[in-house]
């Protein structure tokens, strides 16, 4: 997140009187908004265009971390210092969109579950050479940084070494790992077209967007 999208992400918590979590990550939840005694996550996004970013690699997680989300998205000037209005997306009206994406990467993602597990000895030996024993070194060029020192430490199965069936596996998380990385999308937009007929937020924000928050979790009851 840049320093101008942060600024403009704690403009709207205030804003909209909404509240940052406990112990926030970039993965996470953005915002917290507490409606009669419901802590309701928020996704937050701004923008100086007519369409959304998203984020720079996307990929199945993001599907799981948006379903269920409301989201408030904030429209501001081409100079990005002032807000215009802003967009409330409830779960169900963020759905078809996160659907559209979630079919797109579906196959890939499911190559990315089967194919390392079909993967063999022979495959490993025609890739790095067959030996009884594989040392540290022949992991990491492997796997290169994918692992963390500890990691590689953590799954020798032989003293300061590897068995060919353990190296088998490192190489079928490599398989995954760039099957899953060629899955991603760069950054997919949420279209200006997706907000057309949608309520602008533009003045009493805080109390407009906990009626529009209660009717979403009524209509959801």
């Amino acid at each position: 997140m840049t320093v101008q999208d942060d600024i403009r992400e704690t403009f709207l918590i205030e804003l909209f009187q909404l509240e940052r979590p406990e112990n926030p990550t970039r993965s996470g939840t953005d915002a917290i908004l507490s409606l009669n005694g419901q802590k309701v996550e928020f996704e937050l996004k701004s923008s100086t265009k007519s369409s959304v970013t998203t984020v720079r690699d996307f990929g199945i997680e993001h599907i799981r971390k948006w379903q269920g989300k409301h989201w408030l998205f904030g429209f501001y000037s081409s100079g990005g210092k002032l807000l215009n209005y802003c967009f409330y997306g409830s779960p169900k009206s963020m759905a078809p969109w996160i659907a559209q994406k979630e079919a797109y990467i579906l196959y890939d993602c499911k190559l990315a579950q089967l194919a390392p597990e079909r993967l063999t000895l022979s495959v490993l030996y025609e890739i790095v050479g067959k030996k009884e024993f594989y040392t540290l070194e022949d992991a990491k060029k492997l796997h290169k940084r994918q692992y963390r020192i500890q990691e590689y430490r953590a799954k020798m199965d032989r003293d300061s070494g590897y068995s060919p069936e353990r190296m088998l596996s490192i190489l079928q998380d490599r398989c995954r790992y760039l099957i899953e990385r060629g899955a991603r999308l760069n950054n997919p937009h949420i279209p200006a077209s997706y907000f057309e007929g949608r309520e602008r937020i533009t003045n009493n924000h805080a109390q407009r967007l906990r009626e529009l928050v209660y009717e979403a979790l009524q209509d959801n009851t």
